[in-house]
C-alpha cells in the first residue's frame, strides 16, 4: 500500500484552504494543512513560506481531482464578483498605449509622491503620507489617469 503524501495544492489565503480542506475530509479523504499557522499569524512571511500547503496521500490524488472538478461551488472567486459589482456593463478601462483591458487601479509606481508630499515628509523628517493612484496596465506597463 502506497503511503506516500505529496503536496496536493497551495494557497495565499488560508480560508480558501482550510474550506477545501474542509471539503475533502467530509468526503472522506485525509488531508491535514501545513504552514497555515505560519500564514495565519503573520500573513507578510506567506509568499516566503509558499503559502498553506494541502497535504494528501499520493493514492488519493485521482479521486480528489475528480471531486473537485464535480463540485462547482470551489470556482467562486470573490474578487470576480466585487470587480462585476463595481463595474456594471462593458465600461471596462482600455489601455491608451496598448489597447488592452488588462488594467488595474492602484497606488502609482513611477510617479509615487506628489512633489508636496516629499516636501513635507523632507521637513518632518518621516516618510512621504499621501500616495498618487492611477490606472496601471499590466500588459505593457503604461501608467494614466
Amino acid at each position: 500500500m502506497n503511503d506516500r503524501t505529496v503536496v496536493y495544492s497551495t494557497y495565499y489565503n488560508p480560508m480558501e484552504a482550510n474550506i477545501i480542506k474542509a471539503k475533502l475530509e467530509d468526503s472522506g479523504f485525509a488531508c491535514f494543512l501545513a504552514d497555515e499557522n505560519v500564514a495565519t499569524l503573520n500573513p507578510l512571511y506567506n509568499q516566503a513560506i509558499g503559502g498553506v500547503k494541502l497535504i494528501v496521500f499520493e493514492r488519493d490524488v485521482e479521486a480528489i481531482n475528480a471531486l473537485l472538478i464535480e463540485d462547482n461551488s470551489l470556482n467562486f472567486d470573490p474578487s470576480e464578483e466585487i470587480i462585476d459589482e463595481e463595474k456594471s456593463g462593458d465600461d471596462k478601462t482600455v489601455c491608451a498605449r496598448c489597447g488592452s483591458t488588462n488594467v488595474g487601479y492602484g497606488m502609482a509606481t513611477n510617479k509615487k509622491y506628489s512633489i508636496w508630499a516629499i516636501i513635507i515628509a523632507f521637513l518632518t523628517l518621516s516618510t512621504p503620507i499621501k500616495a498618487n493612484k492611477c490606472h496601471h496596465c499590466y500588459d505593457c506597463g503604461y501608467e494614466f489617469e
